[in-house]
């Protein structure tokens, strides 16, 4: 009798320790695709700020001359920090934390951006910023 006690209770144990090991499992695959979720929507955001800077370039490039248009790019993406210049008609975003980065061609333009409110204008047919 005792030992058929101390059988059930090792499977009673066992089974415990399978429950738990799937449920780790379970919640650890759970966590994985959140983590996956993040990263892909922290790198779109990251290029809707690159397209949003190479749409106001292109739209000033095929502008009239006397063309001038203040527009804003977010401080922080998802509250990652990040850094963007243009450069040799390159439009380069990377965060700070270097996971995300986008280079985009643009026309060549005078100046550079700046994080919050920019300013772009168009004389005598070249494009200026800030």
């Amino acid at each position: 009798m005792v030992q058929n006690r101390a059988q059930v209770s090792i499977e009673f144990i066992m089974i415990i320790g399978a429950l738990l090991f799937f449920i780790s499992i379970f919640f650890l695959t759970v966590q994985s695709n959140l983590n996956e979720d993040n990263t892909e929507k922290e790198r779109l955001l990251v290029k809707e700020v690159a397209l949003i800077v190479q749409d106001e370039i292109n739209l000033a490039l095929e502008s009239t001359d006397g063309y001038k248009r203040t527009f804003k790019i977010p401080e922080k993406i998802r509250h990652l920090e990040y850094e963007i210049n243009i450069t040799s008609g390159v439009v380069f975003i990377r965060t700070t934390n270097e996971k995300h980065a986008l280079a985009l061609p643009v026309a060549n333009v005078t100046g550079d951006i700046n994080i919050t409110d920019n300013t772009i204008q168009k004389i005598n047919g070249a494009i200026y910023l800030n």
